[in-house]
């Protein structure tokens, strides 16, 4: 992924506080014997830290790649917006069209969690952020709804070693075009917009 200086995230409080509230992505493994890369969608739990956690079903093909590269990448992409060639010049036949979005990458370490009380603490975590207000049964290793199903799962515990993140919302260009950009995403209005008008806003300071 390819980052200017002007794409570039504030801090990591910045990239931390956009990733705090997502958490669906792709994890990418290498490909076993020379294959194409792996990638999987899927839900993961990111502890504002150091760490994502997530879990797969047994079948799945990432876990030959793991288990011969445990290199591994998180990657999420959201407030994205195609941006077309008028809005970015005063004539469109000289207008160059862009995408806005928002990106992070996390590098990672992965280890393999296959015993049980492991998985049902991922499990747990998961659950406890995707559904806070209860509704599930009990989750432990050995008693509750799903301690007959964990032997179809997987865990993972990614620690994170690495993070590119990107915010690119022609931060390099004047206020005042920016702004014009602005407008034209609030009277669009198509899905992505109101999110690519909001970071575009921020980075702005407004």
């Amino acid at each position: 992924m390819l980052i200017h200086p002007w794409d570039a995230a504030h801090d990591g409080d910045e990239w931390r506080a956009w990733l705090r509230t997502r958490d669906f992505g792709q994890l990418a493994a290498n490909g076993v014997d020379g294959g194409p890369p792996i990638v999987v969608p899927t839900h993961f739990l990111f502890d504002g830290d150091s760490e994502v956690v997530l879990h797969l079903a047994r079948p799945n093909p990432l876990w030959p790649a793991v288990e011969a590269n445990p290199g591994v990448v998180v990657t999420v992409h959201d407030d994205y917006a195609y941006i077309p060639s008028g809005w970015r010049s005063d004539t469109p036949e000289t207008g160059v069209p862009t995408s806005y979005y928002a990106a992070v990458q996390l590098t990672c370490q992965a280890r393999i969690v296959d015993d049980k009380e492991g998985k049902a603490e991922i499990l747990r975590r998961q659950l406890a952020h995707h559904e806070p207000g209860g509704g599930h049964g009990e989750v432990a290793a050995d008693a509750g709804p799903y301690r007959k199903m964990l032997s179809a799962i997987r865990g993972l515990r990614l620690e994170v070693v690495d993070v590119r993140a990107k915010f690119k919302y022609d931060d390099h260009r004047p206020v005042e075009f920016r702004e014009r950009i602005a407008d034209g995403l609030a009277g669009r209005d198509l899905p992505g917009d109101a999110g690519a008008r909001a970071q575009q806003l921020r980075r702005m300071g407004r």
